[in-house]
Formats: C-alpha cells, structure tokens, sequence
C-alpha cells in the first residue's frame, strides 16, 4: 500500500508514504463543472440526451438526484446516463431539496427552480448556510422571480417561486461567484423572450461562464455577449437532445502536475490538451514559470518537475488551482504572491485562510490577505493536515507527503465531493 489509513479519535486519516515516485500517465475523471452544466441541460432539453464520461462525484449526484426530484427521467446505464427532459420546465416539488455544501449545485439550480411549476425549497449543511448567494437572488427578483433567503442572511436555504418571469434586462453582481451567471444563462433560453444581463461589477473566474456558454451552443443555444459584461439569449428555444460527452478534468489534473513539480517526475495526464475551455489547464503553464518542462501532445499534457523558483501569479481564472500551487510554492526558492482569489475565503472552506495556516503548520511562512496568499518557500516538515471537509485541501496537501515524511491528511474521504477514486489513481505513482 502507498498509504496507510487508521482511525484516531474517532477521525479517519492517511498517512502519505514518502517514497520515490514513477514516470507515469494518469487517467483523471469527466470534469465535475462541465457535468453540472451538461445535466442541468439535458434536463431542459426536449427529448433524451445521452451522456459519457460522467463524473460520479457526492457534488454531481446531487445536482442528478435534484432533477430528479424535480420531475427530470434518469436512465442510468453505468458508462452511459440518459437523461429525458421537459422542455424547459420542471414539476412541482413539495420536498426540500437537500444539496449538502455543493455550492455548484446550489447555485445554478436556484435560477433553474424558476423555471418549474410551484415553490422549491434548497437547503444544505450548515457551512453552506454561510455561503452568499444574495447577487443571483436579487437578479432574480428584479426579473419577477420570488427569491428569498430564508434565514434573510443572503444565503441559503433559498426559496424560489417559478412561473412568473416578466423581465427581460436584469443587472448582475458577480464578483463573488460566476455560477451566478452561469444560472441566469442556463435557465434563459427556456423564457418567451428571453433575458438580456448587464454584469455590474466583476466577474471572477471567467473561464467557468466560458464552459457555461459552450455547453448552451452544444445543445443549440445562441447567446451571443459582449466581452464578460453584457450577454444576451434570445427566447422560446429548445435545448437539443444527443449523445454529449465530458471531458476530462483539469482541477484534479493539477494535483498530478503538482506532483510531478515537487518530485522531478515526469506525470502525463491523459486526454487533457490547452484547447479546453477550463482555465485550470494553464496551471501547466504557472508551473513552467517555476521551472517545470511542459510537453503538449495529443495524447495529454506532461509536466516534468525541476528545480522551482517563485511566481507572482494573478490566479482569477483558475481558483480551485490555488491550494495546489500553495503546496507546490512552498517548495520553490523565494516568495510566490497568489493574486485576487478574494471569493475563495467563500468557498468549501475560507481557502485563503486554511491554506495559510496548514502551511504554517508545516512550518512554512504563509500568510493570507484581503485578495490572496504570500508563501516563502522552504524545507516544510510533517504535520496532520486538518482539511475542513474540503476535498481540495485534502488533494493538495498529499502532494507535500510524496517528498516530506510524517505528512497525515485528516478525513481524507471528503475527495469524495469531487473525485471518489483519488486515493487509488494517487497510489498510482509509487514504484
């Protein structure tokens, strides 16, 4: 085994083997953002769509047993899941529908409950209580949707009333999250005449509304836009129904291109190539910056590790990667500035924050501000990583334990949020 796991106070936790690491390829899972938007599609489509190379992940089930509950017809095949949808409407749900702390599926399912027949309740853990929602609420309301808060903190559970959209231009403050967006531009092409949205103020990670909108024209959508601050999509059209398939991954990509960073391996992962839409693909490029070798070839993307030197990197594009270059910036020489990611002190957990203060524990300097992370690379010791239920934390901080001894990761099976089989592909490595 290259982990032990054992269980102390009632907590499960993995020891990460410290041991030399093989020239390897890896098979990472579909991408869970593309199978939120690509579900969430065909279940607004007028027919049966086919999918492939769905990820099963806790956050994407949710977002399938929602639509389920919601009316949508799921024929899962294994390999393949064929969803039915209404047409661009969903039945009544007298239920709440739990979503845990799957902000993803929080988000782009409160724009989509307006489009169904009755008031949906979304409800979720506490931590999820916590995170805002209250731009994508507003917007809705100035459209003639009944959003609320139920807590009236902004956040959720939320409460949505569909079957009265009137508006047709809506305002749009999206420097917190792009989902926000993303939900309005899902749910629009299923109104009588559509919905033109201004963004007043950000957005942040812009290649998410990117992956958004290839989605929509997918499955037969115009939207056209101006930049990332006005998009446009006409009304009373039909999503497409068809076979559609994922494609891989690039957040869980970096954990392996981290991996080969901090070691001096050469990791391919495999069917990943810089033509995708996912900003997180340029983290192969950030990682060239601190001296990696990058090979772009058709079957995938190599990262060869050597030896690191800081960056100071504007990571807006690519949040979820945040963690991941922490840990590998805390190998570098001198010190890598991580800029404006303010939004992720709002995600799974404050991830500016946590990230600091399990640096710090490895007894390395890191420290967190108002919009990102200052961390002074070094020799980092072993240490339990406390991982706040957040599957990134979890994946990040493996990596360390491939070259630093005695690196122990608290309930290591939170990955499961979004990539089940982690543990095993990352046994992988070893020799």
């Amino acid at each position: 085994m290259s982990y032990s796991r054992r269980w102390e106070n009632k907590r499960k936790m993995i020891s990460i083997r410290t041991e030399k690491i093989k020239d390897t390829a890896v098979t990472v899972p579909g991408s869970k953002s593309y199978t939120h938007r690509l579900l969430i599609a065909a279940a607004l489509s007028n027919g049966t769509c086919r999918i492939e190379n769905m990820l099963r992940s806790e956050d994407t089930l949710l977002t399938l047993s929602a639509l389920k509950q919601m009316g949508i017809e799921v024929n899962d095949a294994g390999d393949v899941i064929e969803i039915t949808g209404l047409g661009g409407t969903f039945k009544p749900c007298d239920e709440p529908i739990y979503l845990a702390n799957s902000g993803t599926s929080m988000r782009l399912l409160t724009g989509i409950c307006a489009l169904g027949r009755g008031t949906y309740t979304l409800t979720g853990t506490p931590r999820m209580g916590e995170r805002p929602i209250g731009d994508l609420l507003d917007s809705l309301n100035r459209i003639g949707v009944r959003a609320v808060s139920v807590n009236q903190n902004n956040c959720p559970p939320v409460r949505i009333t569909g079957g009265n959209i009137t508006g047709l231009t809506v305002d749009l403050r999206c420097h917190i999250s792009s989902q926000y967006l993303s939900s309005l531009l899902l749910m629009a092409p299923c109104l009588e005449k559509g919905l033109s949205i201004n963004i007043t103020k950000g957005p942040v990670s812009k290649p998410y509304i990117d992956m958004t909108v290839d989605i929509l024209k997918q499955l037969g959508i115009e939207v056209t836009s101006k930049g990332h601050t006005f998009y446009h999509v006409p009304g009373n059209q039909t999503y497409r129904p068809g076979q559609y398939a994922v494609e891989p991954d690039c957040s869980q990509a970096s954990y392996f291109w981290g991996a080969a960073a901090v070691t001096g391996a050469s990791i391919r992962v495999n069917g990943v190539t810089r033509s995708s839409r996912q900003g997180d693909v340029r983290f192969s490029e950030v990682l060239e910056q601190m001296g990696c070798r990058v090979l772009h070839e058709p079957e995938g993307i190599t990262v060869t590790g050597g030896p690191l030197t800081a960056v100071a990197v504007d990571m807006s594009d690519m949040p979820d990667i945040v963690p991941t270059l922490a840990v590998v910036a805390s190998f570098a020489k001198g010190t890598t500035r991580i800029l404006n990611v303010a939004h992720l002190k709002e995600k799974e957990s404050d991830r500016l924050g946590c990230v600091a203060a399990e640096l710090n524990r490895m007894g390395i300097q890191a420290k967190a501000n108002d919009s990102g992370l200052e961390i002074t690379g070094g020799k980092p010791h072993g240490a339990e990583i406390r991982t706040y239920d957040d599957h990134r934390m979890a994946m990040s901080f493996s990596i360390a334990g491939l070259v630093v001894p005695g690196v122990v990761i608290q309930n290591e099976e939170c990955v499961g949020k979004s990539f089940p089989h982690y543990w095993n592909v990352f046994q992988g490595l070893y020799r």
